[in-house]
């Protein structure tokens, strides 16, 4: 797989990062704080891809931290109930709907994406607040823990189900002419229309594939924590659209990079956990990613005005 130069200059930050922190903490480069880096970045990552779908399409979807808190709730139910099994896929399935229901706002009812997915962020919220009764559902059954926990081949289920997904997504993506439609309809809706390219079902797809994920990415984190907050999620969608623009998707649609999006997700973990470990507040992770994605959209809105500047003279 060929590297851009984006990818690896966000390699070569990552180690300079590793290195940094390694010299100013010496319980950063231990073998336990890069698992726990590698943990934390499980259920960032999988929503992190469906964003870069959406994204890629000139989308964007603000409710994708709720998404998955909603459908975590739906898996803490089902393991009350003793059903590991059904709880394991009813994540992806509740995603899966809610992705649905977001196509259905956002494509079908033609409202923009950022309005209509900030609309059914407080939807969502609210109705998770009151599903949980005001409180959190906490000491779950660890049944699907210990199954998604269980090492196969050196590594834990889960990390195979992530692989496998990332994987899955990457060639959905080179090998398919979903593929195609996906960044063509992200250059020029207009074009790509009158191309005779399925638009209308091009975008329903990707925003379904963003739920399903969130899906997984909630049944990850049942599997991990045992429990559902309150606030589950609440930053996630900030940290995924950092992610995913730090790696190379370009922020008005049509290119993408999935390798760039991962080694983005590895970067804001590294910062974060790092920024911890040397004494700064966790309040400021936020102020981290929030800065990070400022700093990246001002570096390209700069790149493009050059561009636009050397292509008019």
């Amino acid at each position: 797989m060929h590297m851009t130069s984006r990818e690896i200059a966000l390699l070569a930050i990552a180690m300079l990062a590793i290195a940094g922190f390694s010299w100013f903490s010496p319980w950063f480069a231990t073998v336990d704080n890069l698992l726990t880096i590698l943990r934390n970045s499980s259920e960032l990552l999988l929503i992190a891809l469906g964003m870069t779908l959406v994204i890629a399409m000139g989308g964007v979807d603000v409710s994708v931290g709720v998404v998955m808190g909603v459908a975590a709730w739906g898996v803490g139910q089902l393991l009350l109930l003793q059903s590991p099994w059904l709880a394991a896929m009813a994540g992806p399935l509740l995603g899966l709907l809610l992705g649905l229901m977001t196509a259905l706002v956002v494509v079908i009812g033609r409202i923009p994406a950022i309005v209509g997915t900030l609309g059914l962020f407080g939807v969502w919220r609210t109705g998770l607040f009151a599903l949980l009764g005001g409180q959190w559902l906490s000491g779950l059954p660890g049944s699907l823990t210990s199954g998604l926990m269980h090492p196969l081949l050196g590594l834990p289920v889960m990390a195979w189900v992530i692989v496998l997904v990332w994987a899955s997504v990457w060639l959905v993506l080179r090998h398919t002419p979903y593929g195609l439609w996906l960044l063509a309809a992200g250059n020029s809706e207009e074009k790509a229309r009158l191309a005779g390219i399925p638009v209308t079902q091009v975008r329903i797809a990707t925003f379904m594939i963003s739920g399903l994920l969130c899906g997984i990415a909630a049944t990850c984190y049942i599997a991990t924590y045992r429990n559902v907050e309150m606030t589950v999620g609440g930053s996630l969608a900030l940290e995924a659209i950092a992610a995913v623009v730090l790696g190379g998707t370009r922020i008005t649609g049509g290119a993408c990079s999935l390798l760039g999006t991962l080694l983005g997700v590895l970067l804001l973990r590294i910062l974060q956990n790092g920024l911890l470990l040397v004494g700064i507040p966790s309040l400021w992770q936020t102020v981290v990613t929030g800065a990070v994605l400022l700093i990246v959209l001002s570096s390209e809105a700069a790149s493009g005005r050059v561009f636009a500047f050397r292509r008019i003279a």
